[in-house]
């Protein structure tokens, strides 16, 4: 991607060439063209293979959702409405993340010194109405996502098996991986990204209303 384009990122947080976060980001240009090109490559792939383009935005949507990102969810449902059967499962997605929103993380870990800080806490499993629209496998995709936003502690050899069971093939399930990992991270950079905002913005402020006392002061 060229230097004097807006990436996705730039989009949503409305960040103009020249701002104090486009020059941040642009410190680090490689990085921030790598971001650009892993959404590319996830939801803009040549070959969509074991994963379709309307399960890939489905699952985003989901994962953003439940990270409560709203400028991120609002993209990948927008951009699952533009897929034929993609404003029906839309509604199915806000259904389902309003459902398995809760506070995490949570979860067992393997019995030893670290038990005393298990947590309990919800293990999401579909709306059986849902699971009837979704279908087994994006029902077992939506419930596989909810363990690693959550609880990750408790991944296991079974979770995966309840995938291959689902129709998952091996790819399927790496590109699934893959697309939680990444929401996971680009929701780190968009609020990380929106905090540095509005950290300059306060400031500015402030520096603002001190110039104007100082003014008051002399005048």
């Amino acid at each position: 991607m060229g230097a004097q384009h807006a990436d996705l990122i730039d989009q949503l947080l409305s960040i103009t060439a020249g701002s104090r976060l486009d020059q941040i980001r642009r410190h680090r240009e490689i990085a921030r063209d790598n971001v650009q090109k892993a959404y590319d490559a996830l939801f803009s792939p040549q070959d969509a293979g074991a994963v379709s383009l309307l399960e890939r935005f489905a699952i985003a949507g989901f994962v953003a959702g439940l990270h409560g990102q709203l400028g991120l969810t609002d993209h990948y449902i927008h951009r699952l409405t533009l897929l034929e059967g993609g404003p029906a499962l839309a509604v199915i997605v806000g259904s389902e993340t309003e459902r398995g929103a809760v506070q995490g993380p949570y979860g067992d870990y393997p019995a030893g010194p670290l038990s005393p800080e298990n947590k309990p806490g919800l293990h999401y499993a579909a709306a059986p109405d849902s699971r009837q629209f979704l279908g087994a496998k994006l029902s077992a995709a939506f419930e596989h996502a909810h363990l690693l936003v959550f609880r990750p502690r408790d991944a296991s050899r079974q979770a995966l098996q309840t995938l291959l069971d689902a129709g998952w093939s091996n790819d399927g399930i790496v590109t699934l991986s893959q697309l939680v990992a990444y929401l996971a991270f680009q929701v780190r950079l968009v609020e990380g990204l929106t905090a540095l905002a509005a950290s300059a913005s306060q400031t500015t402020t402030e520096a603002t209303f001190s110039q104007a006392l100082a003014a008051g002061a002399n005048s």
